[in-house]
């Protein structure tokens, strides 16, 4: 999971006026991308899957990498199984390091 953490907006506060300000940092961090859906993941060495965990991922979920080592550049990747806090990606059996970071959207 994200070692990142915007702010979460309680449904209700006494202070209205706090309430607000709260909402609107959290608006403007969406609107500037700041968004608590990120994380990093490394291909598992050896193998040809990788589960990725994260109580974020649902059935609906989009996840997008992004490589962050020269190996993660060439590594094909595709997922299965994603659901209910987890998603396996599926790739070629290495013996690099190859990490990536990702976001999930839904």
């Amino acid at each position: 999971m994200a070692d990142n953490s915007f702010p979460i907006v309680p449904l209700s506060i006494p202070d209205t006026a706090q309430h607000l300000r709260l909402v609107s940092t959290s608006l403007n961090n969406t609107i500037n991308g700041k968004l608590n859906s990120t994380g990093e993941i490394t291909l598992t060495n050896s193998s040809t899957t990788t589960t990725l965990s994260d109580a974020r991922i649902g059935g609906n979920s989009v996840i997008l990498l992004m490589p962050t080592t020269s190996n993660a550049a060439n590594a094909h990747v595709h997922f299965t199984n994603i659901g209910d806090g987890s998603a396996t990606l599926n790739h070629g059996s290495g013996s690099s390091t190859r990490t990536f970071k990702y976001v999930i959207i839904g």
